[in-house]
């Protein structure tokens, strides 16, 4: 009977050692499967999307410039060029669009840009771009200008999605020592490290090249089986013309200064991007990459960029202040080297580059951009019709603008530019209207050298009506002509106008003055939480300095009183 009992204690024995080392052979195993899952690489690409400043439509080497481009023509021509792509005319506008995806009368930025002294920034109810990447695994950077606002904390681009930031908040500075003025006595430092100033980075470097050096080093750290956003917003070619002395040798030729420096400018980006995708090379992304090139707006001739033959300039919604330089350059491209002649405008990369990355495009965000990879990769057809360009109720300055001149439909003295099919509409005063030939061999007055191509404005219109397709120069304008086509357009502007929200251009505020903030520009504006938080704390030292005075004055009147017995 023992002997019995002890066999079956010693089988007991060997199932319950049996069974843990199945249990851990089978919870090592998971390990094992949990670690190649984690190894394994993920079908989500790399997105690395590269926004310049200012670059005008014709400053690239493959639309006729005399500005050497290598970089930008190899890649482009690898790739595919864009050439029927549209931003906004000004910096915020068109940062806005992309990061939301959405046209500025549905995020209350109609009007102008957002400046550095007001209360203002990219409405926080709306999803970035990045903030949709994150929730899908990527890990998200941006480098270089911000320029959608940052009065308070959560405006701040490590508030909006960005894991990391490296840039400037303001629309434009100094190159090199990163200060800029907003008027007298409002000046400031403006580069940032995260949330804050970056004084100890900052050893002096042209913008271009510091920002590249920072792309990199992102690129070095950071594990190429894990999916990837950077957004390189480049300060350049945004005046102040400023660029290291040895781009400028090249260009001794132009007698021209501003076009000079200018051309210089772009050529050092152009050397800072083969930089940037030697590096996606090196360090294993380039394969698995979506590089998107897109300029914010059109180029300013008074500051040396050119939008030739494009009528009009940054600020303008002529054809040269909103059509742009864009291209995408990628090995997970279907038909590389081709041009792409879909309509595609900004907003489109949100939805584009969050259905890339395998993300979802929630009903509720609004969208006013379309998926347009297959229009790009295939050359199928876009499924973007129309573009609004904008509508901007604060700038009324149409002297002859009327609701009779708008049919009755729309008053023609509000500024707003819309594009149907082949048809472009604006009305109101669209901005600088000439055409500017290049001033390559010209160092003439400006006004002097393309006089004969001057509009002048004494003919009382406040509407217009092309044929993009036919006329993309805007020479001759069809509004007589075609005042069907008119009408129709008219209340296409007033059915968008009936989905837009009140603007959002708040006046000055002097707590933004950089000299209340240590002499950096960055928020003032404090969270009803942060002003319950001093107030608590302000009165919790108010009730510990009055309990001091009390007990002070109590053991003064008790030493008064011993004193007096």
């Amino acid at each position: 009977m023992c002997l019995l009992w002890v066999l079956v204690s010693l089988l007991g024995l060997v199932s319950q050692t049996w069974s843990h080392q199945m249990s851990w052979e089978h919870w090592n195993g998971n390990l094992r499967n949990r670690a190649n899952e984690l190894d394994k690489p993920r079908s989500q690409p790399h997105i690395v999307f590269i926004l310049v400043d200012d670059q005008g439509f014709r400053d690239v080497g493959y639309h006729g410039s005399e500005i050497k481009t290598p970089t930008l023509d190899r890649l482009a021509a690898e790739g595919v060029k864009l050439e029927n792509y549209y931003v906004q005319p000004l910096c915020s506008p068109s940062r806005s669009q992309l990061m939301t995806g959405r046209y500025q009368i549905h995020t209350g930025l109609q009007h102008s840009i957002i400046r550095a002294t007001q209360p203002n920034c990219l409405p926080l109810e709306n999803v970035t771009l990045p903030q949709k990447l994150k929730q899908v695994g990527y890990t998200t950077h941006m480098v270089g200008k911000w320029h959608l606002g940052f009065y308070k904390r959560g405006c701040m681009p490590t508030q909006r999605g960005f894991d990391t930031f490296f840039g400037s908040l303001l629309g434009s500075g100094d190159y090199y020592s990163h200060y800029k003025c907003e008027g007298p006595g409002m000046c400031g430092y403006d580069l940032y490290e995260g949330e804050e100033a970056a004084w100890e980075q900052d050893r002096g470097l042209y913008s271009t090249l510091m920002f590249t050096q920072k792309a990199v080093n992102i690129l070095a750290n950071h594990d190429p089986r894990r999916p990837l956003f950077l957004y390189l917003a480049y300060q350049a070619v945004h005046s102040p013309l400023q660029v290291p002395a040895r781009y400028l040798e090249r260009y001794k030729s132009i007698p021209n200064l501003h076009r000079r420096k200018y051309a210089a400018m772009v050529s050092c980006l152009d050397e800072a991007i083969y930089n940037l995708t030697v590096a996606l090379k090196r360090y294993g992304y380039y394969d698995n990459t979506v590089l998107v090139y897109s300029s914010d707006n059109g180029g300013q001739p008074l500051a040396g960029g050119s939008n030739w033959p494009l009528r009009g300039s940054k600020a303008s919604y002529w054809e040269g202040g909103i059509r742009a330089v864009g291209f995408v350059h990628s090995p997970l491209l279907m038909n590389k080297g081709t041009r792409c002649r879909a309509l595609i405008h900004i907003t489109d990369w949100f939805p584009t580059l969050v259905t890339l990355g395998e993300g979802t495009l929630d009903e509720d965000l609004n969208l006013d951009g379309y998926d347009v990879w297959e229009a790009i990769s295939e050359g199928r057809q876009s499924a973007r019709q129309d573009i609004l360009h904008n509508i901007d109720p604060i700038y009324v300055k149409a002297k002859n603008g009327s609701w009779k001149a708008g049919y009755g439909l729309w008053n023609t003295a509000i500024r707003a530019a819309l594009r149907v099919g082949h048809w472009k509409l604006l009305t109101g005063v669209p901005g600088y209207s000439d055409w500017v030939p290049p001033q390559t061999f010209s160092n003439q007055l400006l006004t002097n050298r393309w006089h004969n191509e001057r509009v002048r404005w004494d003919r009382g219109k406040s509407i217009w009506l092309f044929n993009i397709t036919a006329d993309p120069y805007e020479r001759v304008d069809l509004s007589q002509r075609y005042p069907h086509i008119v009408k129709k357009m008219l209340m296409r502007l007033a059915q968008y106008n009936r989905t837009a929200v009140p603007v959002r251009y708040p006046a000055k505020d002097l707590r933004s003055n950089p000299q209340y903030n240590g002499g950096v520009w960055g928020p003032w504006y404090k969270e009803e939480k942060e002003d319950e938080d001093d107030e608590r704390e302000n009165n919790l030292l108010t009730n510990q300095l009055a309990k001091r005075r009390r007990k002070k004055k109590a053991k003064k009147s008790k030493l008064k009183r011993k004193a007096e017995e």
